[in-house]
């Protein structure tokens, strides 16, 4: 029993260590595309949303087939009409897209089915547009710099205050079936963690380098409405990998998964903390 015990204790002290150094990493991939902007950030987005497509299709069993070609043409134009702001463009994009993909499914008949199809198509919306929110924010937003680091205050941050938190006094479960080791008190210290340090961050701003950011009220929004839906996109990506009977999207990162494991909440909060920006800030 005390052997067993040990090998647990060694287990997890090497599954955290594994995942710290992963998040090390992307923290510095972060840091090093997300500060100089531009090009540098674009061509990361741009690459991270193929590989989360990639991840997406590969579940409906598509990620080797003239769909995906499609899916990566169109996830192409998306980024082309988000680095010259044609937003205008979109409509026409998802339209366009979605009559093709049929025209796939008519012209192979009976190779791909219509899930399939609809795989794809939410695909490039889900992730490609949900993840291109990343730039935009950095490059659209007044400050967009500094706001930008929002978005993972809001997903990454939460996420951990969450998992820790649970550790140290969950007791109630949140969503037993879906996800049993998630408990209301983890729930609740993930957004805690994250209104703290967006407001630390703010701080430091304020402090040492007189940088008004963004009013009080409209940071504890964005962070604390920011860290909810952080926490609703990483259990329907829970509830989706469930629907498919997978455990994770890859084994790119390790420790995390795949770029939809670790992505899944920022496809969420991008958008979120991009339009609340806008709001907030006149």
């Amino acid at each position: 029993m005390s052997d067993n015990y040990n090998d647990e204790k060694k287990e997890k002290r090497r599954t955290l260590f594994v995942r710290v150094r992963s998040g090390a990493i992307l923290t510095i991939i972060a840091f090093a595309t997300i500060i100089p902007g531009g090009w540098a950030l674009f061509g990361v987005n741009l690459l991270i949303s193929a590989i989360g497509m990639m991840e997406f299709m590969r579940v409906a069993k598509v990620h080797k087939s003239i769909i995906a070609v499609i899916s990566y043409i169109a996830l192409g134009v998306l980024y082309a009409s988000v680095y010259f702001e044609r937003p205008d463009f979109l409509a026409p994009l998802f339209m366009v897209f979605l009559i093709v993909l049929f025209a796939c499914m008519v012209i192979w008949y009976p190779k791909y089915s219509a899930d399939q199809v609809l795989m794809a198509f939410s695909g490039l919306i889900y992730v490609g547009l949900g993840l291109s929110y990343i730039y935009q924010t950095r490059m659209d937003v007044e400050n967009g710099a500094l706001l930008v680091w929002l978005i993972f205050i809001c997903s990454w941050i939460s996420d951990s205050g969450a998992y820790l938190t649970g550790i140290a006094i969950g007791k109630h479960k949140a969503f037993p079936k879906l996800s049993p080791k998630k408990s209301i008190e983890g729930c609740i210290g993930g957004i805690a963690s994250s209104i703290l340090i967006g407001v630390i961050y703010k701080l430091i701003l304020d402090l040492c380098f007189d940088i008004h950011l963004i009013d009080y009220a409209g940071l504890i929004v964005i962070c604390g409405v920011g860290a909810v839906i952080s926490q609703a996109g990483d259990l329907a990506a829970s509830a989706f990998k469930r629907n498919f009977q997978i455990k994770d999207y890859g084994r790119l990162i390790p420790g995390h998964g795949g770029i939809m494991d670790r992505f899944d909440s920022i496809i969420f909060v991008a958008p979120l903390v991009y339009y609340l920006a806008k709001l907030f800030i006149k």
